[in-house]
């Protein structure tokens, strides 16, 4: 079974509909017995990190996700979430990657919207049958830094975390659900693992 964690952030349906595109069930929860029972954890995000982090918090979700030992991914600013702290707010955050999220600088237009490759990939089970040339969809004003937890990353304005992993915790800047066959390869290849 697949949980998508419920909370105060956007995408999720649009998350539950690319799985059932790729044959899998999943329930939208906030009940932690359902997350932690799930075979794996998907934690989607569109919004604003501070907000967001009240939601866990108030629930007790922040804790419950730190502690969850099966694959976990993090999606857009589910991924923002996981890192130490954001700009964006100023807020204090979950602390998986050691990774601060901070503002593009308005150099170019912001936000970073549209598709784009890869600069560097990793060697990961996660990147099977996946290529630096291939591209994803991003909306995002904020990144992730990069850090030893990166494993992929991406140019815009300057280089930034896309694909992150600690332990069993992983993590998208871009929207796999909206990043047509290549988005849809990167969802199997983590439910695959």
């Amino acid at each position: 079974m697949i949980a998508i964690i419920k909370y105060n952030a956007g995408n999720i349906r649009s998350v539950q509909n690319a799985l059932i595109r790729l044959g899998y069930e999943s329930i939208i929860t906030d009940n932690p017995e359902e997350i932690k029972l799930a075979d794996k954890v998907i934690f989607p995000g569109v919004g604003e990190a501070s907000s967001a982090m009240q939601y866990l918090k108030e629930r007790n979700l922040d804790e419950l996700i730190i502690s969850l030992k099966q694959p976990v991914l993090g999606i857009c600013l589910g991924l923002q979430l996981m890192c130490t702290s954001s700009e964006e707010g100023n807020t204090k955050c979950l602390g998986i990657f050691d990774a601060c999220t901070k503002q593009f600088p308005p150099k170019e237009k912001v936000p970073h919207m549209g598709w784009n490759n890869f600069s560097e990939l990793k060697s990961s089970e996660l990147f099977t049958n996946i290529a630096v040339e291939d591209d994803v969809y991003y909306v995002h004003g904020y990144y992730a830094e990069v850090s030893k937890n990166t494993l992929a990353t991406c140019d815009y304005i300057l280089p930034f975390s896309t694909v992150m992993k600690q332990d069993n915790f992983y993590a998208m800047q871009f929207h796999p659900e909206k990043s047509a066959a290549i988005g849809e390869k990167l969802l199997e290849n983590f439910l695959n693992l």
